[in-house]
């Protein structure tokens, strides 16, 4: 068995432990059949084994995934690993507060932005009341949008033949939408309708979860980097590692390289034939724009629960605060950060969206890269100084 098969074996085996922890495969099924069919591996054992297949690898992308991997078995067999420690070994990013200066200049500047009378907490959610898209038509919505961001995206770099996907509602999940990929150059995106959604989100959505987002890397880099090139280790998609923070980087900056002036236009009016109000876009954007600064107070909440030892009520409370939030949708946020599945996962948004940005620098040919090739977290990092 070479060091790919060993890894896919390795990441199969520690999905066994957690629901949801193999976000996507579609390696060797004989290999998934001989993982499902044995005993469930002790994770002691697979943090030995992933210690000893990383110790074998040599410095590159495959070995930083091993790493995540062993860092995450490690953490479920108990070992003594501190959140800051857990985060950094599964991503190769640390984590940190932000200071929440930085919230209140985020604040002053919507307050700024925001019409109307009463506190900013009142003015944000009017303004998101007047452009919510009712549950029964969110699907219908995102559908019209998603030729609109694949001809865009189809211009950076060429689409696989065959590529597809599939839309469904959902409810009673603790994330807002879910690509599941899988395989064959298809994905199954499903859109959570608790979660209070405006037009513009769902121009986001899009982005962030077909084109060119997580659906269009995943389809990309089976073709390329799989059937062209023969490296299966692309063929599993793990929460736990470093990939996870290259993939919500794109699926988070890439929609600002393929959609220009012209494209949001085309977008808008996808909105409006649906009835849906775009009182002011130019406004809308501005405030959307600042409000992404406040995206990292999820991360500051898990490090508030797992670091300092916060109640999930004062995060609760934080998050309402700095966030703007609803009650309900605050809670909805720390129940996120509390899911054992993904209470570290938090960091890829805020992290990926920064260093892919930074790499990306306004050059398209750089988001391609990204799309095409196994960029590693070091890589973006030194983009980012």
């Amino acid at each position: 068995m070479n060091v790919a098969e060993r890894y896919l074996e390795l990441g199969l085996r520690l999905g066994r432990h957690v629901d949801g922890l193999v976000d996507a495969y579609y390696g060797p099924p004989e290999l998934k059949a001989q993982v499902d069919a044995e005993q469930p591996v002790e994770p002691a054992q697979l943090a030995a084994d992933a210690d000893a297949l990383r110790d074998e690898l040599p410095d590159g992308w495959l070995r930083d995934q091993v790493h995540g991997c062993a860092t995450y078995a490690h953490v479920l067999a108990g070992d003594e690993i501190s959140y800051a420690d857990e985060v950094e070994g599964c991503y190769g990013v640390r984590p940190s507060r932000v200071p929440e200066s930085v919230y209140e200049e985020v604040h002053a500047e919507l307050d700024e932005l925001l019409p109307g009378e009463g506190t900013l907490y009142e003015r944000r959610q009017a303004w998101r009341d007047r452009h919510l898209v009712s549950g029964d038509k969110v699907v219908a919505v995102t559908q019209d949008l998603l030729p609109v961001l694949r001809t865009r995206t189809n211009a950076l770099l060429e689409l696989p033949a065959g590529e597809e996907l599939t839309l469904e509602p959902v409810s009673d999940e603790p994330w807002w939408a879910f690509n599941y990929y899988l395989g064959n150059l298809a994905s199954r995106v499903v859109l959570n309708v608790d979660v209070p959604t405006t037009g513009l989100d769902l121009v986001h959505l899009v982005g962030h979860e077909v084109y060119p987002g997580h659906h269009t890397e995943h389809a990309v880099k089976e073709q390329v980097l799989i059937r062209d090139r023969g490296k299966i280790e692309e063929a599993i998609q793990l929460v736990p590692t470093p990939q996870a923070v290259l993939s919500e980087g794109i699926a988070e900056a890439g929609i600002d390289v393929v959609l220009d002036d012209a494209g949001r236009e085309e977008a808008y009016a996808v909105l409006r034939s649906h009835g849906l109000e775009l009182a002011d876009p130019a406004l809308s954007e501005r405030i959307a724009k600042a409000a992404e600064r406040l995206r990292t107070v999820g991360l500051d909440t898990a490090l508030l629960i797992h670091e300092e030892g916060a109640s999930e009520a004062e995060a609760q409370a934080y998050v309402e605060r700095w966030s703007l939030m609803s009650p309900e949708q605050a809670q909805h946020s720390v129940s996120f950060v509390t899911d054992p599945t993904w209470r570290a996962y938090v960091i890829t948004y805020s992290a990926g969206r920064d260093l892919c940005r930074a790499y990306i620098d306004g050059d398209p040919a750089r988001l391609a890269t990204l799309l095409t090739e196994h960029v590693r977290i070091g890589d973006l990092l030194a983009a980012a100084r």
